[in-house]
């Protein structure tokens, strides 16, 4: 493999929260009195920001609302993210082949740092994971490279050296402004003659594809 560092996405790269998700959303807008939304509407939000997202589904940029809606979300998330996340079946060999290799790993995603953080615990996995750069250690989400570099940084990495993977057309928006080679896989809700637009070094029906030659 010519990566010394491989850096993820989360959701639908590394694992599926789709319940937890849909749950947390329609939880806050029941709350404040917003029709819910089907899963696959809500699934397709999934790598933007929560106020991104909040605006793509309902079309309402009122700061106070998407700050209430954020509110509300995080308090049924803490109650049911981490216990409806379900790690893809080929996620941990695949980083635990990553770490006996010897390369560098790393998540980068605008889910909230401590929820990966516990969802990993959980899994008892977090000694295969270097970094974890989420949505509040950054001013701006991805596609920002912002987090990406950060992220890089902190593994003392170069961008020459390093593959992000995810599984949007916003994961290949941030590799691309990073500078960074991007491998798509198509775990989530993007097709993959979606990609073809942006450079994909590899695109991948799951994980265990990447050690493919």
């Amino acid at each position: 493999m010519k990566y010394n560092t491989i850096i993820f996405d989360f959701d639908y790269t590394l694992a599926d929260s789709t319940c937890g998700i849909v749950s947390s959303f329609n939880h806050a807008f029941s709350r404040m009195e917003i029709p819910g939304y089907d899963s696959e509407s809500i699934k397709r939000t999934v790598g933007l920001s929560l106020d991104e997202a909040f605006m793509q589904l309902t079309g309402n940029k009122d700061e106070a609302r998407i700050k209430r809606f954020k509110n509300l979300f995080r308090e049924k998330a803490n109650e049911v993210m981490s216990k409806n996340t379900v790690l893809f079946e080929d996620t941990v060999s695949t980083l635990q082949r990553l770490k006996c290799d010897g390369i560098n790993t790393g998540i980068v995603t605008t889910k909230y740092h401590y929820r990966i953080v516990e969802t990993l615990n959980t899994h008892g996995i977090s000694d295969l994971v270097d970094v974890i750069v989420g949505g509040e250690d950054v001013k701006m989400p991805k596609p920002s490279p912002e987090g990406l570099l950060l992220a890089i940084d902190s593994l003392k990495a170069q961008v020459s050296d390093v593959l992000y993977i995810g599984d949007s057309l916003v994961d290949a928006q941030t590799a691309l402004a990073a500078n960074v080679d991007f491998a798509a896989v198509t775990t989530g809700t993007t097709k993959e003659n979606e990609f073809s637009q942006y450079p994909c070094v590899k695109i991948l029906e799951n994980l265990s594809e990447l050690f493919n030659q």
